[in-house]
C-alpha cells in the first residue's frame, strides 16, 4: 500500500556550463522560457552579494502599471473578481491587435491559490497562450476541444488565443466564450505581470475588477562562520546535487556542520571546503518574470566584475510550484514535489554554470 512512498521520485536535472563572453550561450533563451516565477535566492559571499539597497532598488525596476509605480498586480476572488470569460474578451483583442506592436509579450498572468493537482488552474503566457487546466466535470461541462492531461483524473486544455480557430469572430472563440460565459463560470484569484507599456493593454479589463498593486519583497539574512564549497568555474569537484542542496540548505538557514548534538539535519557541506566568515543571503518573492530575472543577473554580475577576494555568486530561481506550465509552456505537474527551478552559478572570469531542475513527469529542461 506504502510502496510508492518508499520510492525516490523521479526528478530531472540538467547542467550547463558556458561564458557570458560567448556570443552562442543560451542562457538568455533559457530563462526566458520558465514565465512564472515566485521567488529569486541570492547566497554567497557577501563581498559578492549586491547589498540589500542596490537589489531593492533593482526591484523598483520590476513590472510596473501606472505612473510607474513598480508592482505586479493581484485580482482576489469576489463580487469583482476576474472571470476567464472576461480575460478572453477584454484583453485578446487588444493582444492581437498589437502583436506586432509595442504591447506585445509585455504582459503575462497565474492563477493564485490554486492547486494544479486538485484545482482548476489558468495561465495567460507572454506569447498568447492560454492554458487552462480543468478537471474532468469543468472541462466537459466547458464543451470544446482539448488534450488529455499527462496526469491521472485531470484533463489539460490548451489554446492558442493568436490561432485563427480562436481569434475574436472564429468559430472555436466564440464556442470558447460561450461556454465559459453561459455554462462554467470560472473564477479565480489572480496575479498579472505588465511592464511598462503593457498596462495599457490591460485598462478594459482591471476597469471590470477589484485588484491591488503589490512590490516583490526583498528579504535577507547576515551569516557568519559558513561552511561553502570551494567553488571554481571548472567546478569538477563538487556533484550538482550536492550543490543544490548546499545552496538550499543556506536560504532556509539549515546547518551543514552535521553536528552529532544536532537532530534537525543530517546535511554536510560538499568537499573541499572553506568556512567563510561573513555571508548574506538575500531572496526576492513576488511574481518575477524572465526579464525581471534578467536584471537581476545583471546587478549581480556588476559587482562580480568589481575586485573581491571572493570570486563567485549565485541565483536560484523558483518558478510557481501550482502553475500548470512549466519550461517552454510544457504541462507542469506537482505530484510530490513539483520542482521547476534554475540555479546559476557566476564566476569572476564570467564563466557560468546553470542546473535547471524539474519533477517527476515535467519535460526535460531545455
Amino acid at each position: 500500500m506504502f510502496g510508492d512512498l518508499e520510492r525516490t521520485p523521479r526528478t530531472l536535472l540538467v547542467c550547463d556550463r558556458s561564458s557570458f563572453l560567448d556570443e552562442k550561450n543560451r542562457l538568455s533563451s533559457q530563462v526566458e522560457q520558465l514565465h512564472f516565477n515566485y521567488k529569486g535566492d541570492t547566497p554567497g559571499p557577501e563581498p559578492s552579494v549586491p547589498p540589500v539597497s542596490s537589489i531593492t532598488s533593482s526591484c523598483r525596476l520590476l513590472p510596473r502599471y501606472r505612473l510607474q509605480v513598480p508592482c505586479f498586480t493581484y485580482i482576489p476572488l469576489g463580487p469583482k473578481s476576474l472571470h476567464v470569460q472576461l480575460l478572453i474578451t477584454l484583453y485578446v483583442p487588444t493582444y492581437i491587435y498589437n502583436k506586432y506592436h509595442t504591447y506585445y509579450g509585455l504582459v503575462s498572468g497565474l492563477s493564485y491559490r490554486t492547486r494544479i493537482d486538485e484545482d482548476n488552474c489558468v495561465a495567460l503566457m507572454p506569447n498568447g497562450h492560454l492554458s487552462l487546466s480543468l478537471d474532468k466535470d469543468s472541462f466537459e461541462l466547458l464543451g470544446v476541444e482539448g488534450k488529455l492531461s499527462k496526469f491521472n483524473q485531470r484533463t489539460n486544455s490548451r489554446y492558442d488565443l493568436t490561432d485563427s480557430s480562436l481569434a475574436p469572430g472564429g468559430r472555436g472563440y466564440q464556442r470558447l466564450v460561450t461556454g465559459l460565459r453561459s455554462r462554467l463560470q470560472l473564477k479565480t484569484d489572480f496575479l498579472l505581470s505588465h511592464h511598462p507599456g503593457g498596462g495599457a493593454s490591460l485598462q478594459a479589463l482591471l476597469s471590470r475588477c477589484d485588484w491591488s498593486e503589490h512590490r516583490p519583497e526583498v528579504r535577507s539574512h547576515a551569516l557568519t562562520d559558513l561552511f561553502c564549497p570551494l567553488l571554481t568555474s571548472d567546478l569538477q569537484s563538487c556533484d550538482p546535487h550536492h550543490l543544490l542542496e548546499w545552496l538550499g540548505a543556506v536560504d532556509a538557514d539549515v546547518s551543514c556542520e552535521n553536528s552529532s548534538s544536532s537532530f534537525l539535519s543530517s546535511l554536510v557541506c560538499p568537499e573541499p571546503k572553506t568556512t567563510m566568515s561573513r555571508a548574506l543571503s538575500v531572496s526576492v518573492c513576488g511574481l518575477l518574470s524572465p526579464q525581471d530575472v534578467h536584471r537581476l543577473i545583471q546587478q549581480i554580475r556588476c559587482y562580480l566584475d568589481q575586485p573581491r577576494l571572493e570570486s563567485w555568486a549565485s541565483l536560484t530561481v523558483h518558478g510557481f510550484v501550482d502553475s500548470p506550465v512549466s519550461w517552454g509552456g510544457d504541462e507542469h505537474g506537482v505530484l510530490r514535489g513539483g520542482e521547476n527551478f534554475y540555479s546559476l552559478l557566476m564566476f569572476h572570469d564570467h564563466t557560468y554554470h546553470l542546473h535547471l531542475g524539474t519533477g517527476a513527469h515535467d519535460t526535460c529542461p531545455p
